[in-house]
């Protein structure tokens, strides 16, 4: 019976990993961000930053960052309202489609 609850709640888990990081979501979601970042994460305007190729796990953290009004100065206002309504799970999509594209 263990076994059995065991294996439901892995399974549970490894779908819910499943859910996040997907590229083509992301990908998706990143119509809006083209604007500043440019096409396929690189910019012309050199104010702003290359996300392409960038490491998933800093990009997802400072989205989040920006939504909770961690970072300051800068475009962090501009950031801020592009992200307000955005998910964890956009976050984490958005993160993976930079990362996977070569800088």
């Amino acid at each position: 019976m263990k076994l059995i609850i065991s294996m439901m709640v892995f399974s549970l888990c490894s779908f819910s990993a499943l859910a996040k990081n997907d590229i083509e979501a992301g990908r998706v979601k990143s119509a809006s961000c083209v604007a500043c970042h440019g096409m396929n994460g690189k910019v012309s305007v050199p104010m702003y930053p290359n996300l392409a190729g960038q490491n998933a796990m800093y990009l997802e953290q400072s989205l989040a960052a920006y939504k909770k009004g961690g970072r300051t100065g800068g475009q962090a206002e501009v950031m801020r309202a592009y992200v307000a309504n955005l998910s964890d799970e956009d976050f984490s999509d958005l993160a993976a489609y930079y990362a996977s594209l070569k800088p």
